[in-house]
């Protein structure tokens, strides 16, 4: 069994690296400029023309990008190709404002199922695997996503798609699926319906989790890995960069390997957008290098991150970014405190407390409230409202101690946390609807 999908490339030496980026850098950013005006125009206004980019070290010149832009040019003002050129259409899911309508030409469609195939490979697949894929199909970029990698690997691909997951169980069952592909949150669901269904997953074919799509903690991956006996692997991905298959984790699990012959990736200070070192948080910045119909050049993800060029003892060669470690537009600040939801889910499970939470902010005249309503699992149950409450008041105590505030904590009946197929909704902003009027 190999260890790499495009060896050549995954353990290709730094300077080989930096050479096909820059060639590729080059070539791209007079695609860009020949053939989408948003770039032309701030290129024009920065005085920076194509030739002026003869490095990686001249990407610094060009201009960023941000979702607002490609709201502004919706739905194909930032394509670079004619329609005619441009084979399939994806875009986002529209939850924070108008869609992001992103397409792909036949040789993106074929990159993007190679650096999917590495990440399967990378996660110890092979083509003998069959690889049932639970991410949602359509427009949402996951399912797809990882279809064209596990068909590029060579795997016996399991379309199921979200939903019914009962049938999930039943086809892991009756099919033998080795590998899932699905949300953090729907894989911790899946484990939950199957304890409930009395399946003993150890006695499954599954192995292997690629888990992306929304963040979350190393205590939610060894619930998972544990209610599901699988090895859970972070992916990381983006509607308008390709989808899943930017970064991947590898056999090590010590951050994530970019695909860096496709994409550069950057850490900057989001306030003012000076580059940082590696080792230091800063936003995630991403420039495409081979995609002809969509080709974003340093856009602005909003993910927090940092990134190391040390080489990984797997052999692969790419930069490594580490899991996101919140967003620039997540950030809850709440009495003057900076809060990250992921920050709750680690107090959550570092005390056993069920994962499936809700964190609701409101507003009375000038004043915030932050309010979690989690659910009770089984180790915790009870109907006596006593022992509920002085687990409410530990859960206020230990959040006291580690984000420094204390939430108003309400312990739940189980099940009645809303469930996602999808991205989990773990924040409800109330103060927004007041901001609004």
């Amino acid at each position: 069994m190999s260890k790499y999908f495009s060896p050549e490339v995954e353990t290709a030496s730094r300077e080989e690296l930096d050479k096909l980026q820059t060639e590729r850098l080059i070539e791209q950013v007079k695609h860009v400029y020949d053939n989408v005006p948003l770039y032309r125009e701030r290129m024009d206004k920065l005085k920076v023309k194509p030739e002026d980019i003869k490095s990686l070290d001249d990407l610094k010149k060009l201009p960023f990008t941000s979702k607002q832009d490609l709201r502004d040019t919706y739905p194909y003002g930032m394509f670079a190709v004619p329609m005619s050129e441009v084979t399939r259409i994806q875009a986002s899911s529209g939850t924070t404002g108008k869609q992001i309508v992103v397409g792909y030409t036949d040789d993106d469609l074929d990159v993007w199922d190679t650096c999917c195939a590495r990440q399967l490979v990378a996660a110890g697949a092979t083509k003998e695997d069959k690889v049932h894929v639970s991410y949602g199909y359509g427009l949402f970029t996951g399912g797809l996503g990882l279809h064209g990698g596990s068909h590029k690997l060579g795997c016996t691909t399991i379309p199921v798609s979200s939903g019914n997951t009962a049938r999930q169980l039943t086809i892991m069952k009756d099919f033998g699926s080795d590998v899932l592909g699905c949300t953090p949150s729907y894989a911790m669901y899946l484990g939950e319906s199957a304890a409930k269904a009395g399946i003993d997953t150890s006695k499954l074919p599954l192995r292997i989790g690629i888990f992306g799509a929304e963040p979350w903690t190393e205590e939610m991956r060894r619930n998972i890995e544990k209610s599901l006996n699988i090895k859970a692997y972070d992916i990381y991905g983006l509607t308008e960069i390709c989808g899943p298959g930017v970064a991947y984790e590898c056999a090590e699990q010590k951050g994530m390997h970019v695909n860096e012959d496709h994409f550069i990736i950057e850490i900057i200070d989001p306030e003012t957008g000076e580059p940082k070192p590696d080792g230091e948080k800063g936003e995630i910045v991403f420039s495409c290098l081979t995609k002809k119909a969509f080709p974003l050049l340093r856009f602005r993800t909003k993910d927090i991150g940092i990134i190391t060029h040390e080489k990984c003892a797997c052999g692969r060669t790419f930069v490594r970014m580490s899991k996101p470690l919140g967003r620039v537009d997540d950030m809850l600040i709440v009495r003057g405190v900076n809060l990250f939801p992921s920050q709750i889910e680690a107090v959550l499970l570092g005390m056993n407390h069920s994962p499936n939470y809700q964190i609701i902010v409101d507003r009375s005249g000038s004043l915030d409230s932050i309010e979690v309503d989690i659910e009770m699992n089984e180790e915790h149950f009870s109907d006596k409202t006593s022992d509920i409450t002085k687990m409410e008041r530990e859960l206020e105590n230990e959040f006291k101690s580690a984000l420094g505030i204390t939430p108003k904590v309400k312990l739940v009946s189980p099940d009645t946390i809303p469930r996602s197929e999808g991205k989990a909704v773990r924040v409800v902003d109330k103060r927004k609807v007041y901001e609004d009027k």
